[in-house]
């Protein structure tokens, strides 16, 4: 499948009614020309069952991949190697695209290789709004300081090049070292939602667990 863009969604047993909504959101896009990789991080059978029967009603558009469990960024470096997307970007189970989302991000390349962008959060208090910071563990950073995996968009050379690595903020750690070869750019789109009001989404659980390790 040929497409501009690649969009890649890894999932572990996410509840299928945030998977559909992430799914539909990239569906709805208003630039067309993209693929979507679902890489499921080795789901048990139920949720596993039920993605494929929802992605089996958009094959023209949706491929599925399954392999053990990983973890994220492993799953997000395999579903790189099968992409066909002239550009790469990310999509978590539990978030979505505004409908403008790809082709917003799109009208950037023409002046950087790689940015990530501002999202619009979704939080049930001002706490979510902040997260551990990567240089120390014991102060937060808000996260539109931050580098967001999922914001982040750019050219499939760099993806392939710097694979990501296994280890809380990833995604900066990405964006760091491509910053020394590549243009980069942190821009304010906001088009990318982002739930910090789920318990159970991969921030919000790695924020607990490394609060619990802060106090012992």
């Amino acid at each position: 499948m040929n497409a501009t863009i690649s969009v890649l969604l890894a999932v572990y047993n996410t509840p299928i009614w945030y998977v559909k909504r992430a799914i539909e959101s990239v569906l709805n896009q208003d630039f067309k020309d993209f693929e979507l990789i679902v890489i499921d991080d080795g789901s048990d059978e139920e949720h596993r069952i039920q993605i494929l029967e929802y992605v089996s009603l958009h094959l023209n558009k949706i491929t599925y991949l399954y392999h053990k469990n990983l973890g994220q960024s492993a799953s997000i470096n395999r579903g790189v190697q099968h992409s066909n997307g002239n550009y790469i970007t990310i999509i978590d189970s539990d978030d979505e695209f505004k409908t403008n989302h790809l082709s917003s991000c799109l009208q950037e390349m023409p002046f950087y290789d790689l940015i990530a962008s501002t999202a619009e959060t979704v939080a049930d208090s001002v706490k979510d709004f902040f997260v551990p910071d990567k240089n120390s563990y014991n102060e937060l950073i808000h996260v539109d300081d931050c580098i967001l995996f999922a914001t982040l968009f750019g050219k499939k050379e760099i993806f392939k090049k710097y694979q990501f690595k296994s280890m809380y903020a990833a995604d900066a750690e990405f964006f760091e070292r491509v910053s020394a070869a590549y243009k980069v750019n942190k821009v304010d789109l906001r088009t990318y939602i982002y739930y910090r009001n789920i318990p159970t989404s991969i921030s919000a659980t790695l924020k607990t667990k490394i609060l619990k390790s802060q106090n012992g």
